[in-house]
């Protein structure tokens, strides 16, 4: 997203809570700062910060130079600039927003300010979502006048199992309207998340094999590099499971497999998204010991240093029983998409930092070209969608190799952004702050939808509750041995990050 491409937000002031922190700094701020480099927001813009930190905005904006001083891009003259003029509209208030005397000073300055829009960001603890929204409701800060919005912008974990999501999505739409609550999954933030649509409905080869009759199987991978690190005591009370699949992973998927809309309105997106996931089957017990396996990273060597075992690290309890990496067979109950196993995995000290979709297609009825003993059949045409690092799109398909004998061979036709777009150094919360500003959900997930995503993972969620350990793995690998045996029973692989037809690239 550029700024000629679009008109500049409107007027507002962004709150942003829990302004003293390590995300304002490291991501809010940054992109706030693309923004105004863009021209995606203009000079009436302004920032009011909320921390417990006592002092007033000249400790804030030292805080943010210092960090800001630090990073490279600040170096370019334009960013300088913006940050600059961006800096000047910043103020903050101290106290603590579990009390009201806090929500009477940001009355007091909205009623003051240039326009009285206003998008509230929650950069607090999950647990204190509810609180504040209470208290933005109970001091009349949500309450909308003709011309004039209020918007609460929240982020993932959305609840901790499907009984806690409920609990939320009750709470907050007990003090707001779902049209002013907008809940953000960064991932759909990222240009080749929201290209996915554009390259199923806008490419009619596509969408006509988009369905049971010529797709085999879908894997969705979300693998990191990173171990737990320093937060040992978030992570060993949420587990990968939770981190990831109900909220990135089932956007990605949902995504992929949705209806068409009747339109691209937020609604109507938002719509076919809530059906899919609403399709996912949810499995007995049983079903879950047969579809989803765990495990957790022993100690060894990664990415050039020694690591410890997961159970071994800071905050970490010796024994105990989370995961850190998870792999599910799921299947969503729809015509579309009857008999087409969807293999999702996620975890952490892997071999590569990888996120992509792999749409495996079935194999040709019949293959008249000689083939060699070892490999009695073509490989599949495949359709890699690399979600990040480097973003892009992979159509894997088969040629004839040059001379006189008919030998084919598979080659990879490849794109990506950085080779053809200038995506610039992008926080990839650019599109999601600019559709918060603007009014436009479409970015952003709905009760029903974040519901339904995590009924389809309790039924693992109770199961591993009941004891037992995961699976080990060793840092730097692809995960337990048992994620293998999770498709390979089923006669698959897993794509591996580094995996590439044997013919060179088109």
């Amino acid at each position: 997203m550029s700024g000629p491409d679009v008109a500049p937000a409107p007027p507002l002031t962004f709150v942003i809570f829990g302004a003293t922190g390590d995300l304002t700094r490291r991501l809010l701020i940054p992109t706030l700062i693309n923004m105004s480099r863009s021209g995606l927001v203009g000079d009436d813009l302004h920032i009011l910060g909320i921390g417990i930190e006592p002092g007033g905005v000249d400790m804030l904006l030292e805080k943010l130079d210092s960090f800001l001083a630090t990073s490279g891009d600040m170096q370019e003259p334009e960013r300088q600039e913006a940050w600059q003029s961006l800096r000047k509209r910043i103020a903050y208030i101290s106290g603590d927003f579990t009390q009201n005397a806090v929500y009477d000073e940001i009355g007091k300055y909205l009623s003051q300010a240039p326009s009285a829009n206003a998008a509230f960001y929650l950069a607090v603890p999950p647990r204190f979502f509810g609180d504040v929204a209470e208290k933005l409701s109970a001091t009349g800060l949500m309450n909308e006048t003709a011309g004039a919005f209020r918007r609460i912008a929240i982020e993932k974990p959305f609840g901790h199992d499907l009984a806690s999501a409920r609990e939320l999505n009750a709470r907050l739409l007990s003090h707001a309207n779902e049209n002013q609550i907008y809940r953000i999954d960064h991932f759909l933030g990222k240009e080749t998340v929201q290209n996915i649509m554009t390259t199923r409905f806008a490419n009619m080869m596509i969408e006509a094999l988009w369905n049971n009759n010529y797709i085999d199987h879908v894997q969705i991978t979300a693998a990191e590099l990173v171990d737990v690190g320093t937060r040992g005591k978030f992570y060993d009370s949420t587990g990968a499971l939770r981190d990831m699949v109900p909220n990135h992973l089932f956007q990605l998927l949902a995504m992929v497999a949705m209806e068409p809309p009747n339109s691209f309105d937020a609604e109507s997106i938002r719509n076919e998204k809530g059906k899919l996931l609403k399709a996912l089957r949810v499995y007995s017990r049983e079903e879950a010991i047969q579809n989803g396996v765990r495990g957790a990273y022993t100690a060894g060597p990664l990415a050039g240093k020694d690591l410890p075992a997961y159970t071994g690290t800071a905050d970490v309890a010796p024994d105990s029983n989370t995961e850190t990496f998870v792999a599910l067979k799921l299947l969503v109950d729809t015509w579309r998409w009857a008999g087409v196993p969807f293999y999702l995995r996620t975890g952490k000290a892997l071999k590569a930092r990888d996120t992509e979709i792999v749409i495996t297609f079935r194999q040709v009825p019949f293959a008249q070209f000689p083939r060699p003993a070892s490999r009695p059949q073509l490989p599949p045409n495949r359709l890699i969608i690399q979600v990040q690092p480097d973003e892009g799109l992979d159509m894997e398909i088969s040629i004839k190799a040059p001379g006189l004998v008919l030998k084919t061979v598979p080659i990879s036709l490849d794109f990506r952004y950085a080779d053809r777009f200038d995506i610039g150094k992008q926080t990839g919360y650019e599109s999601l702050f600019y559709e918060l500003f603007v009014g436009d959900q479409t970015l952003f997930q709905r009760a029903d939808g974040i519901e339904a995503g995590w009924a389809a993972v309790q039924p693992f969620l109770d199961l591993w509750a009941e004891g037992g350990k995961p699976d080990p793995y060793a840092p730097g690998s692809m995960g337990p041995t048992c994620a293998d045996d999770l498709i390979q029973r089923d006669g698959r692989a897993w794509h591996q990050p580094d995996d590439k037809p044997e013919g060179k690239k088109v």
